[in-house]
C-alpha cells in the first residue's frame, strides 16, 4: 500500500523533479518505508518520433512495504526499461499471473506483485486491468507509445485524483499531494459542495476543487498527445440471475468468501482483523482463524454511551475463535484530531464514523501492518435496512389511495418529532416519509444527510441558484431507470455500489487506515464475491424484512446465533449527544463564527435556530450540524 504521484507533459519540457518529490513527501504517511522516482528527462527528449516530440513524464511513490520487502521498491520496469509503473494497492493473483507470463517468455527481476503489471501490459495492452484481482490505483508509462495509463480498481478501494491543464496531466493519491503542484489551483467547486450537503461526501468524478477530478472506480484514463480518454472496463451486472437453491447459494457464498480471505492472507508482514461483532467482520475472523496457524489479532472499538458500543458482540467472536483481542473505548475528546483528519480527507467529508475508523486503525497499527475488514458485505448481500424500506415502498404504492391518504398519512402526521434519530419512533417517521415517491427519489430521501426541503430552508438563495445544475437525483437516475426488469432492492444495491460505497465508505477506510500507515483489505469486495452476489435473485438477499438472508443461512453453525440475529449497528457515533455536552462549545465556535457565517452558504438565522433546536432536545440535527462543521473546518484548512 502506497501513495503515488506523477506529472506528464505533451512536449519535451523537463519534469520538475523537486515538485514531484514535494508531492510524494506530502504522502509520507501512506509510505513510510521509502520513496522512488522515474523521469524520462534527458537528451533523448528532443528526438523526433513519428514526427512528434517525445512527451515527458515523471512518476513518484511513497512505499509501505507489504510484499517483497527486499527487491520490491518502485517504480518497477520491464526488461528493456520502456514500461514503468507505480502501484498503490495489492494484486492478489500476482503469483498465478507471474507463472502465466513467465510461460509466455517474460523475465522478472523482483518477487513483487507490482511487476506483473508491466509484463501483463506488454502482453495484453490496456486490457491489463481485466486480468488483475485486487485493490489498486496505478500509473503506467509506455515510453515507446508515449502514453500514460492511469487505472483504478473495480470498486474504488484505492483513490486516484488527477488534473489536466494546458496539455499537462498531474495525478496523486491524495489532495495534499496534488495541490503541491503549482499548476493545480485551490479553486472551490461550489456545485460539488451542494452535492456534499446531500450525500455527506463529494461524489466522483467531482471533487471540492474545480481543477481536480477523481478517476471513477472500474475506469482507466489513457493520456497521449496532451489529451485524455476515459473508459470503463468493469461494471456489476444485476440483470442476469442464476437459478440456485437457498442452501446451495449459502454454501457457495461462504466458499467464495473463504477463498477471498485466503487470497488476502498473502503478506510478508503481520496481519490482523477489524472485529465489530457484526456478521461480515465475524465471518472474516472465522475464516482467518481457520486458515491461520496462530491466533488472529483482532481489534474492536466501543463507546462509553449505551446503545452505541458493540464490544460485547466482538468479545463473543473473539472468545469463540480464540483471537488475540484488543479494544479501545472512544470518548468525545476529539478536538485535537479533527484538524488532522480534515487535512487527510482533503475535501469536506461528513461521515462521523471516520473518527472510530481512525482510532481503530491507530490501535491496530501498533500490532500489525495489514488488517482485514468486513467492508462490502452490506452492499453485496443486502445488509442495510433501506433495502427493506425500498421493498415496503413498492408495497405501499400498491395500496388503495383511500387507505394511504385517509388512514396512514394522518396517523403518521400525528406522531410527534423525536430528539433522538436512533429511536424506533424516529426511524418509523423517516420510513413513512419516503412512501409515495418514486424509486430514485425514495432512495435519495433514505440516504440524504440534508434533504432538499431542509437545504431550501438552510442555504442562502444565491448559493442554491449558483449551484442549481448540481442535482443529487441525477447521480441516482441511472440505477432506477427501466420498467421493473431489475428488482428495486437490486437497484438500491446498484446505487450503493456505484456511489455510497466508493465515495463514502471506501474513502473513509482508505484515509483512516493510511493516515497511520496501515493497509486495510476487504474480502467481501473481491469481484468474484460481488459478481456472485449480484447474480443472486433479490429474494435470496432480502427475505421479507430479513437482511443478508443467504449469508446468514450459509454461516449458521459457524457463528454464534446471537451474532447472526443481532440488530445492525455499524460504526455509529453518538455525535448528537456530544453536541449537547462536551462538543457544544466547539460546534458553536465553528458554525456560528463570523468567518463561517460570512461565506454566503447558509442563512445565519436558520443555522442559529437549528443549533438551538438540537441543544434543546426537540429535534435531532446531529448529522446536519456535523456536516456543516466539517465543511467549515475544510475551508479553514484548505482555502483560508
Amino acid at each position: 500500500m502506497c501513495g503515488i504521484a506523477g506529472i506528464a507533459s505533451k512536449d519535451s519540457r523537463p519534469i520538475d523533479e523537486a515538485v514531484l518529490r514535494r508531492m510524494c513527501d506530502a504522502m509520507v504517511h501512506r509510505g513510510p518505508d521509502g520513496a522512488g522516482y522515474y523521469t524520462n528527462s534527458g537528451p533523448q527528449m528532443a528526438a523526433q518520433i513519428n514526427g512528434d516530440k517525445h512527451a515527458s513524464v515523471g512518476l513518484g511513490i511513497r512505499r509501505l512495504a507489504v510484499i517483497d520487502l527486499i527487491t520490491g521498491d518502485q517504480p518497477i520496469h520491464n526488461e528493456d526499461r520502456t514500461v514503468w509503473v507505480v502501484l498503490n494497492g495489492e494484486i492478489y493473483n500476482y503469483q498465478e499471473l507471474r507463472a502465466e507470463l513467465e510461460r509466455l517468455g517474460h523475465s522478472f527481476y523482483t518477487r513483487s506483485d507490482t511487476e506483473v503489471i508491466v509484463h501483463a501490459y506488454e502482453q495484453y495492452g490496456c486490457d491489463v486491468t481485466r486480468r488483475l484481482r485486487g485493490m489498486f490505483a496505478f500509473a503506467l508509462w509506455d515510453d515507446r507509445m508515449r502514453q500514460l495509463l492511469l487505472a483504478r480498481d473495480r470498486v474504488g478501494k484505492k483513490p486516484l485524483l488527477y488534473s489536466i491543464k494546458n496539455g499537462s496531466l498531474v495525478f496523486a493519491s491524495e489532495f495534499h499531494a496534488i495541490l503541491k503542484h503549482p499548476d493545480v489551483p485551490r479553486e472551490i467547486n461550489y456545485e460539488a459542495l451542494q452535492l456534499y450537503l446531500s450525500f455527506g461526501c463529494v461524489p466522483a468524478p467531482f471533487t471540492a476543487f474545480s481543477g481536480i477530478q477523481k478517476l471513477q472506480p472500474g475506469h482507466v484514463l489513457l493520456w497521449a498527445n496532451g489529451e485524455a480518454r476515459i473508459e470503463r472496463y468493469w461494471s456489476l451486472d444485476f440483470s442476469s440471475k442464476i437459478t440456485i437453491s437457498d442452501q446451495e447459494a449459502g454454501e457457495r457464498a461462504v466458499e467464495l468468501i473463504r477463498e477471498s480471505v485466503r487470497a488476502r492472507l498473502v503478506s510478508d508482514v503481520a496481519l490482523g482483523a477489524f472485529l465489530s461483532g457484526g456478521i461480515d467482520s465475524s465471518a472474516v475472523v472465522a475464516f482467518m482463524s481457520e486458515l491461520s496457524d496462530r491466533p488472529v489479532k483482532t481489534f474492536a472499538i466501543g463507546f462509553e454511551e449505551d446503545g452505541y458500543s458493540e464490544l460485547r458482540h466482538s468479545r463473543r467472536i473473539a472468545e469463540r475463535f480464540g483471537t488475540d483481542h484488543h479494544e479501545f473505548v472512544m470518548s468525545p475528546d476529539i478536538q485535537d484530531i479533527l484538524p488532522m483528519l480534515v487535512r487527510h480527507y482533503g475535501e469536506p467529508y461528513a461521515d462521523s464514523s471516520a473518527l472510530p475508523a481512525y482510532y481503530l486503525s491507530k490501535m491496530a497499527r501498533q500490532h500489525v501492518t495489514v488488517a482485514l475488514s468486513g467492508d462490502g458485505g452490506d452492499e453485496c448481500f443486502a445488509g442495510y435496512q433501506r433495502y427493506a424500506a425500498m421493498r415496503l415502498g413498492e408495497q405501499y404504492d400498491r395500496l388503495p389511495a383511500a387507505i394511504r391518504t385517509r388512514v396512514l398519512e394522518p396517523a403518521m402526521a400525528a406522531v410527534p418529532e423525536s430528539g433522538n434519530a436512533r429511536t424506533r419512533l424516529a426511524r418509523g417517521r423517516r420510513l413513512f416519509s419516503v412512501m409515495g415517491v418514486t424509486g430514485g427519489e425514495r432512495y435519495l430521501k433514505l440516504t440524504s444527510v440534508i434533504s432538499d426541503p431542509m437545504k431550501a430552508a438552510l442555504c442562502a438563495d444565491s448559493f442554491l441558484e449558483e449551484t442549481s445544475r448540481a442535482q443529487p437525483i441525477e447521480f441516482l437516475r441511472p440505477w432506477f431507470r427501466g420498467n421493473g426488469e431489475v428488482d428495486v432492492v437490486d437497484r438500491a444495491m446498484m446505487a450503493d455500489t456505484a456511489n455510497y460505497l466508493p465515495d463514502d465508505l471506501l474513502v473513509k477506510m482508505d484515509i483512516a487506515s493510511m493516515a497511520v500507515s496501515l493497509e486495510a483489505r476487504s474480502p467481501f469486495l473481491d469481484h468474484h464475491v460481488m459478481e456472485f452476489a449480484a447474480s443472486l435473485p433479490a429474494r435470496l438477499k432480502l427475505r421479507g424484512l430479513t437482511t443478508k438472508y443467504v449469508l446468514k443461512l450459509g454461516l449458521r453453525g459457524l457463528l454464534p446465533e446471537q451474532n447472526l440475529t443481532r440488530a445492525k449497528m455499524g460504526l455509529g457515533v453518538p455525535i448528537s449527544r456530544w453536541f449537547r455536552s462536551k462538543l457544544k462549545d466547539l460546534l458553536a465556535e465553528v458554525i456560528l463564527s463570523e468567518r463561517a457565517l460570512s461565506r454566503g452558504y447558509f442563512k445565519a438565522g436558520a443555522i442559529r435556530n437549528i443549533f438551538a433546536c438540537h441543544l434543546s432536545g426537540r429535534r435531532d440535527h446531529g448529522a446536519l450540524l456535523w456536516t456543516m462543521m466539517m465543511m467549515e473546518l475544510w475551508h479553514r484548512e484548505f482555502i483560508d
